[in-house]
């Protein structure tokens, strides 16, 4: 709660103006039974119609008061929840930023945008509801309670009788309800992670048939979902009734009380009228009580999960400081008996892998799928950090380079091609953003893909969709390596991101890089031979381990692995 109530610091005259107009509000309404009292007994029983007409003046300017401090208090209590979320929102999505892979891949994307999007959106609700009713109902109940001790005493006892029954039915719903909550928002989760997948499978879905394994699959989980959301909505729906039968019961108590009261000549008819209104208005208050503590139940079980998510532990420290140019000397990248075993896998990734680049090599990786190829790069700009051993960038640890420095060096092309809506310059600036246009056409050039930009309509100003969709799978990978290329980094990694692309242009861009000024160290991740036969060393992967490294010739020479790649798909160089 200290967190959260952190998050309203900077709308401290917003949460108390909210409160404190309500509370006013309040005010007038519990005045408005005694008007009532005060109309029946001497305007009508005393037929003073003058009487009457200021009476109700008076109830139309306390209801017209009511109103403007309900709107105020309306106001400032949604620009503090509002306020509130946004700073949550910027302080969630700033964590993610922070977090490292591993617990990326731990949380899952559909984790993180159900507590970015639905979560937080009820926290404000239930912020903006709470300063507008967390007093202004309980001080209705106990200020009606109070203004009927002032109207008769003896019958004022039927409140003080009713009100801990209701505390107790509205309480005790809301300790069951808690915890059901929060197992729904786990159960949205998982539905809205199983939707994702499936929109980001939609072609392999629809090229296995499988759409209607996956519709019964996707019912399954929405009927859970269901199942959850009406076991707890049959609880929380039981608070209504239960609260009208208790004050329904009161009032006929009430209602007896003050018959008898009146034949006694104790009390007036006024007063059992604003008795049992006061009693409706305790009904009213404490069923919007009620509702707002199912919301709070709901909200404080959302905020919990968002807590869980900023409170999530960074694996891998960051330094601060920037390393001074005496302190980078060495090889470009070294591993010296590294080994890495992600969280919950049951096998290391890669184990006691060695090797040295030096500035201005190249450097071919290739394998058996699963064999550790990725995971080995990923641990040059440190996605991952290394369970074992050292991995070095120009002769120091990737530990003591700021995450920003050490990313600066090195370009890297992702398996996956990913492009962000926008320019075709908008996004080769991601790769440096104060390019110029010749640089960006000079990178466009190298990676082969200035032959189909300079046909699209506005050239650099082409509008790229989201994840490049108006593109095909070759020209999103071409645009990939040119932003990488575009900042000519001293590294750079091509992660198998010319998959798509034909042997002649695959070729070419090879020539092209290996052809740049200031020539970059260039790691090659490929499963194709040809792809990195020419390199100054090749690291030959099987099941996480090196199990040759050289040349093409010394591996054709003397790694079995590398020849059964190599003749799989040079067949006829077996013969």
């Amino acid at each position: 709660m200290k967190r959260l109530a952190g998050y309203l610091k900077d709308y401290r005259l917003e949460s108390l103006l909210g409160p404190l107009f309500k509370l006013i509000e309040a005010g007038f309404e519990l005045l408005v039974p005694l008007v009532v009292a005060a109309i029946i007994d001497q305007g009508i029983g005393g037929g003073d119609g003058g009487y009457i007409a200021r009476m109700g003046a008076l109830m139309v300017g306390l209801g017209a008061a009511g109103l403007a401090c309900s709107l105020t208090a309306q106001y400032f209590a949604a620009r503090a929840a509002v306020g509130a979320a946004t700073a949550m929102r910027w302080d969630l999505f700033r964590r993610i930023q922070q977090l490292g892979y591993p617990e990326l891949d731990k949380l899952g994307s559909s984790t993180m945008i159900t507590r970015m999007t639905s979560d937080i959106q009820q926290v404000q609700s239930g912020i903006n509801l709470t300063l507008r009713l967390f007093l202004r109902s309980p001080f209705i109940v106990f200020g009606a309670m109070a203004m009927a001790f002032t109207v008769d005493t003896q019958a004022a006892w039927v409140f003080v009788g009713a009100i801990p029954l209701l505390a107790l039915v509205v309480f005790g719903i809301m300790a069951v309800t808690m915890p059901r909550y929060r197992q729904v928002q786990g159960a949205l989760d998982r539905l809205t992670g199983k939707t994702r997948e499936n929109l980001a499978g939609a072609r392999v879905v629809r090229a296995f048939a499988r759409e209607e394994a996956e519709v019964a699959d996707f019912d399954g989980r929405n009927q859970a979902l269901t199942a959850m959301q009406k076991g707890v909505g049959h609880i929380s729906a039981l608070m209504n009734p239960v609260t009208y039968l208790l004050i329904n019961l009161a009032l006929m108590l009430l209602i007896w009380t003050g018959a008898w009261r009146v034949e006694g000549g104790f009390i007036t008819q006024g007063a059992v009228v604003a008795l049992v209104n006061y009693m409706s208005q305790i009904l009213v208050e404490l069923i919007k009580l009620a509702n707002l503590i199912v919301t709070m139940t709901r909200s404080m079980a959302c905020w919990g999960r968002v807590q869980d998510m900023l409170d999530t532990p960074v694996s891998m420290a960051e330094r601060r400081e920037s390393l001074g140019e005496a302190d980078r000397q060495g090889p470009a990248v070294a591993f010296q008996d590294v080994s890495i075993t992600y969280p919950g896998a049951g096998a290391p990734a890669l184990t006691g892998v060695s090797f040295t680049a030096a500035p201005g090599q190249t450097v071919g990786i290739i394998g058996g799928t699963g064999a550790g190829k990725s995971t080995l790069v990923d641990l040059i700009p440190r996605f991952y950090q290394a369970t074992q051993g050292r991995v070095l960038v120009q002769g120091r640890p990737v530990e003591d380079w700021a995450q920003a420095e050490l990313r600066g060096l090195v370009g890297l092309v992702p398996q996956k091609a990913v492009l962000f809506a926008g320019t075709v310059r908008e996004n080769m600036r991601w790769g440096k953003p104060d390019a110029t246009d010749q640089e960006i056409i000079q990178a466009l050039q190298r990676a082969q893909a200035w032959e189909f930009v300079k046909d699209k309509p506005g050239v650099l100003d082409f509008k790229v969709e989201q994840r490049g969709r108006n593109l095909s799978g070759g020209q999103r990978q071409r645009l990939t390596i040119a932003r990488a290329l575009v900042r000519k980094p001293p590294i750079l990694i091509l992660d198998d991101s010319a998959s798509a692309l034909d042997f002649a242009t695959d070729a070419r861009l090879r020539t092209a890089i290996r052809e740049m000024p200031g020539q970059p160290t260039v790691f090659i991740v490929s499963q194709r031979a040809s792809a990195i036969q020419y390199a100054d060393l090749i690291l030959v992967l099987d099941d996480g381990k090196v199990v040759g490294q050289g040349t093409h010739q010394q591996l054709m020479d003397s790694c079995q692995v590398y020849q059964e790649i190599y003749y799989s798909q040079f067949p006829k160089e077996a013969v």
